[in-house]
């Protein structure tokens, strides 16, 4: 096994996150990227995480940061302020659970650039406090649009996240099926298979500007799960990408390109190998884990019936009470233990489980306020010019 990556735990960003996806593509694994729509699913991710010995990727949809914000919430900035939410609480505990965490915004097509808007907004104000982003990459999915203006809409995006050193993931071709409310379901068969020009011509425009950038280049993948047999990948057509772009550039890298997987929820152990061995470093999961988190609250439903029927009444008498059942943090800790098993899975088909041995903090070593301003308020700038003063 190749020596553990070189990156601290807790969130990471900019040259660590670099680094940590360039070892996942030299050592042959990708990491999971995990759609959580709340603190309890995050935690059930991170805490898998550190079971299994690997970092990983936490990231929110639109309609999970909307869920997050709360689903009565109207404000047009609602998503954005869901998606900080989950960010600002993801970043406060991660430390402690001793892993590294990619903080990522999930698919963002054109008519949801405000969102993407907004999360940028919270990360500029982030960056000027801390040196970091709040968040460690977002995607822009633009693949319904035009090949030219997918590309040109991600090249002015990428010229802001640059300089913040926030990873860009892009998608060219569609990713079939149906996923928070982007259905693509009917799509022409031929769009869910990009080509490597298409892939190449991404690279051209994206390089002058950064390194930090990953394409999500369909093989047929669609989101959602479906039966063995009824959706045909060709995870093979992604080391045609690499094979042409190495050609292109004169590369002696066989996999120049950083390239991410979507849709593998149902896809075979042979498909996903094949699809890491060519480059992929992320790889989505959401369905699996969803249905996951449901069975963990279905089965302690199933075996506790008696016992949920009433605030009081069980087969132990009309009197016992039924709190120990009841409890949000009973059924809800249920839901989160199956999601860590599932979760689990994913990096052991991914190959990341053990790649990276967890470094638990000494008890009472993380600060409760793990981050310190890199510039001061105005406030604190006058009271530091004063204090200078008064030394002279």
């Amino acid at each position: 096994m190749a020596t553990p990556c070189d990156v601290p735990v807790g969130v990471i960003t900019g040259d660590n996150l670099v680094k940590l996806l360039k070892h996942a593509k030299d050592n042959g694994y990708a990491i999971p990227a995990f759609n959580c729509t709340s603190s309890s699913t995050a935690n059930a991710v991170m805490e898998a995480a550190a079971k299994f010995n690997s970092p990983v990727m936490i990231q929110v949809s639109n309609g999970g940061a909307q869920f997050m914000a709360g689903k009565s919430i109207k404000d047009k900035n609602a998503c954005a302020a869901g998606s900080v939410a989950l960010a600002l609480h993801v970043r406060a505990v991660a430390p402690y659970y001793g892993i590294p965490v990619v903080l990522h915004s999930d698919h963002c097509a054109k008519k949801l650039l405000p969102w993407f808007d907004g999360m940028l907004e919270a990360d500029e104000a982030y960056y000027h406090q801390y040196g970091e982003p709040l968040f460690s990459s977002h995607m822009l999915d633009l693949s319904e649009e035009p090949d030219e203006e997918n590309i040109a809409i991600c090249v002015q995006y990428f010229k802001k996240l640059a300089p913040m050193k926030i990873w860009l993931e892009m998608e060219i071709g569609i990713t079939g099926g149906e996923e928070d409310g982007v259905n693509n379901e009917d799509v022409d068969p031929e769009k869910l298979y990009t080509s490597p020009e298409q892939v190449y011509s991404v690279y051209e425009a994206l390089s002058p500007i950064g390194s930090m950038f990953s394409i999500a280049a369909a093989f047929g993948n669609v989101h959602g799960v479906y039966k063995p047999g009824n959706v045909k990948l060709s995870p093979e057509r992604l080391l045609k990408h690499q094979e042409y772009a190495k050609a292109k550039l004169s590369s002696a890298d066989d996999k120049p390109i950083f390239l991410v997987m979507h849709g593998g929820s149902g896809s075979t152990d042979e498909e996903i190998k094949t699809a890491v061995s060519a480059g992929v470093v992320k790889m989505n999961v959401d369905t699996d884990t969803q249905w996951a988190y449901w069975d963990g609250l279905r089965k302690f439903e199933a075996d506790n019936r008696d016992y949920l029927q009433g605030q009081i009444g069980n087969p132990k008498g009309p009197d016992a009470p039924n709190k120990k059942y009841y409890d949000p943090r009973v059924w809800i800790r249920k839901a989160e233990e199956s999601m860590i098993d599932r979760v689990g899975v994913s990096m052991e088909k991914l190959g990341c489980a053990g790649t990276f041995p967890v470094k638990k903090p000494a008890d009472g070593s993380v600060p409760l306020w793990n981050f310190k301003p890199v510039h001061l308020g105005p406030l604190e700038e006058a009271k530091k010019m004063l204090g200078n003063l008064m030394k002279h």
